[in-house]
């Protein structure tokens, strides 16, 4: 009795903490998406419901190319950060001695425990010099890019390391013992295998992307505001309901991302598994 008791309680107490940490993380997100629909202009007074922020959106250019930009910017972040990761994953993986192995592993690492207000200042310093000495790149959206594009390659890494580290090499092994080349191996065998990673990451990478401010800041120019620029120069000035109806315009893209990217992982390891019962039973 005295085990079935405390088996309830550990359940219904773990359940408790559980719904308490999603209501920490969530609850503010869900108020922000309420109050975009505020009729009142203070962010924090109810008033009505109205679209008049969105309809007022429509028309905030510099807002919306912010929004672009910042969208454009995680994009080409997440790709190029997938191409790199994969790329310095399998060096980390597959070649496990080389010369300087601790040096690169070190440098890929770096960006994750380095703060970004470092990473911004020495980026900047290093880009105006060579803009000094070459003529570019100018500052915008190439250096953003560029900025993004090494935090971004640091996260894929790990990511896709940490699959790579946990795929049977017997798989591999198979398939070069059949007679597959190397690149037939990578192609049909490996990133098959590391899909659902490379998409994780991809997502990562995306996201971090688009919500940086530091790193833009040291490396933005003129004409060249992302998005998070935009809303923390107004947040010093006060908010508005605006700035609600814009995250909450975002809030929308990155879940449509994130069930597509869900349903498409979840298929595909649907079907692998389906492929590998049938191969069983034959």
């Amino acid at each position: 009795m005295k085990l079935a008791t405390s088996a309830a309680f550990n359940r219904w107490f773990g359940r408790g903490w559980l719904s308490a940490g999603y209501l920490f993380l969530y609850l503010p997100i869900v108020a922000l998406v309420i109050y975009s629909f505020n009729d009142s202009p203070i962010p924090n007074v109810w008033r009505g419901f109205t679209l008049k922020w969105y309809v007022a959106l429509a028309s905030d250019r510099e807002m919306l190319a912010g929004l672009w930009l910042s969208l454009k910017i995680a994009f080409l972040t997440a790709c190029g950060s997938v191409v790199l990761g994969t790329l310095s994953a399998f060096a980390l993986v597959k070649y496990r001695r080389f010369r300087g192995r601790t040096l690169f592993s070190g440098m890929v690492n770096a960006p994750l425990v380095m703060p970004e207000v470092v990473v911004g200042l020495s980026l900047l310093l290093m880009l105006v010099s060579i803009q000094r000495a070459l003529g570019f790149p100018e500052r915008g959206m190439t250096t953003i890019w560029l900025g993004h594009l090494l935090l971004g390659m640091a996260y894929a890494t790990v990511v896709i390391q940490s699959r790579l580290q946990a795929m049977p090499p017997q798989l591999e092994e198979a398939a070069m013992d059949l007679g597959a080349r190397p690149h037939q191996v990578f192609w049909l065998v490996t990133l098959p295998m590391i899909a659902q990673s490379l998409v994780s990451a991809w997502l990562l990478t995306f996201t971090i992307s688009l919500d940086d401010v530091v790193i833009s800041a040291f490396l933005s120019g003129p004409g060249s505001t992302t998005m998070p620029l935009v809303i923390f120069s107004r947040a010093r000035l006060g908010l508005n309901p605006s700035v609600n109806a814009i995250a909450t315009v975002i809030i929308v893209i990155v879940a449509i991302g994130v069930v597509a990217a869900s349903w498409l992982i979840a298929h595909s390891e649907r079907r692998r598994q389906r492929e590998m019962a049938e191969a069983a039973h034959t």
